[in-house]
């Protein structure tokens, strides 16, 4: 028997057990889905359902009506149209302007510069609330008060979206910018060409958080649209609820349409979401 003859075993692979953090993290993990289940099963009830006291925690059976009379009886779609064209506009701006703004900031030398980011960055410890009327004084005198123009134009950049992009910019080796510099690329055709494409991970980061934040919004809407025409989801569907009455089966309907385009938005870039996190915090 010669050795070419004894064939080795190969180990069979050792099977994960689970470590103590997941039997902590799963039940959280429970708790926090039970709200969105909750909202998917009050969605297809009906108003007398919704009504017990206490209500059914599985519905009975699957009644559409709260859908159906929210895509017809009420102006959702063109809320979430409206909702959709403010989002998208402030995603490209901020991805634009931010990250413009944060390779200005990691690789030009000016005066002031580590001032200027600081006062950036520090606008961020100041409420929105404290600059409401200001700012609605402003968009007032430039006639775009009850416009879309006035849910986009203030959010069209960002400290946070600076500063990430700054502190990815920070970490971005020196050796590929020189190089294209000495084939001749000028310092803009280096920032096309070589660092955005590299910086994908922070650029998509930077777009997840602004849609979401820009989706969500629902205090400066109110404030600066005054037509039902104009409004976004989210201060749409604050209409449904009064003083007197809740339509609560198409609020829920509402809520679950209005979730799902976060939802699928953040699992799409959710791994390259934590890759930016995490570079900027090694920064």
């Amino acid at each position: 028997m010669t050795t070419a003859d004894v064939t080795i075993a190969e180990p069979t692979p050792r099977r994960r057990l689970p470590s103590p953090r997941h039997l902590v993290l799963l039940p959280l993990s429970l708790l926090m889905v039970i709200p969105f289940v909750y909202m998917l099963g009050a969605s297809v009830m009906t108003k007398a359902q919704l009504n017990r006291f206490p209500p059914p925690l599985i519905p009975p059976g699957v009644n559409l009506t709260g859908y159906r009379q929210l895509l017809s009886d009420s102006e959702f779609p063109r809320w979430f149209l409206n909702s959709v064209i403010v989002s998208l506009a402030i995603v490209v701006s901020q991805v634009v302007l931010c990250s413009m703004a944060g390779y200005a900031f990691a690789r030009l030398r000016f005066v002031g510069r580590r001032a200027a980011l600081v006062l950036v960055i520090a606008t961020t410890l100041i409420p929105f609330q404290l600059t409401v009327i200001p700012t609605f004084l402003i968009f007032h005198k430039l006639h775009l008060i009850n416009t879309l123009g006035a849910l986009i134009a203030p959010q069209l950049a960002s400290a946070l979206g600076v500063y990430l992009m700054t502190s990815f910019f920070q970490n971005f080796p020196r050796e590929l910018e020189e190089a294209a510099r000495m084939d001749g690329c000028s310092r803009w055709g280096v920032f096309f060409r070589v660092v955005l494409p590299v910086a994908r991970p922070a650029l998509s980061a930077l777009a997840v958080i602004t849609f979401i934040y820009a989706w969500n919004d629902l205090f400066w809407p109110m404030v600066a649209i005054s037509s039902k025409e104009n409004y976004t989801v989210q201060a749409g569907l604050a209409t449904f609820q009064g003083q007197h009455r809740a339509d609560w089966p198409q609020i829920m309907a509402g809520t679950v349409l209005t979730t799902v385009p976060v939802l699928l938005v953040f699992l799409i870039g959710q791994r390259r979401f934590v890759q930016a996190l995490a570079g900027a915090v090694k920064g």
